[in-house]
């Protein structure tokens, strides 16, 4: 069995990403997808539908809640603490998985493209993960379950996101 026969499967209504292999599930993570719903529009804060791919995977041997910002590791480790200091900040912890929309006009190219909107599937305070539609359009996951997921797909790998 390779990695390239798995694919994810994202479910905004259920707030759920499942690892599919052969079609079958393997895996199941709780999310949280954007709290302005689903949608493709730069600058919407939505969650975009439709067929994506794994464009690249970062972060890979960073500490679990290691900060990212621009997909940079900063060095620090978050903590309530931190986060105390920085109310206003959108937090990506732990590992970025960048996707890239697979289709023309709907999550591809000017003002719907994904990744251009730099759309990532990512860890976030655990705190954070109710498991109910939160983030700026991202999908977030708790740290110890991105960093699981992280090591079972590669680069390139199919992601299914649906209402």
């Amino acid at each position: 069995m390779t990695f390239t026969e798995r694919q994810l499967d994202i479910s905004i209504a259920n707030q759920q990403l499942t690892l599919l292999e052969n079609g079958r599930a393997i895996l199941q993570f709780p999310i949280s997808t954007a709290k302005n719903g689903p949608g493709q529009l730069k600058g919407s804060e939505c969650t975009p539908t439709g067929w994506h791919r794994i464009r690249a995977k970062i972060g890979a041997g960073a500490p679990i809640n290691s900060v990212f910002v621009g997909r940079r590791a900063t060095g620090e480790i978050y903590t309530p603490g931190l986060a105390a200091d920085q109310p206003q900040r959108d937090w990506i912890l732990s590992r970025i998985l960048w996707l890239g929309g697979l289709e023309p006009g709907h999550n591809r190219y000017g003002e719907v493209d994904s990744s251009w909107r730099y759309i990532y599937i990512h860890g976030c305070p655990d705190e954070l993960m109710l498991d109910q539609p939160a983030s700026h359009g991202c999908i977030r996951m708790a740290n110890a379950d991105v960093i699981e997921l992280f090591e079972s797909v590669e680069a390139g790998c199919k992601v299914w996101i649906h209402a």
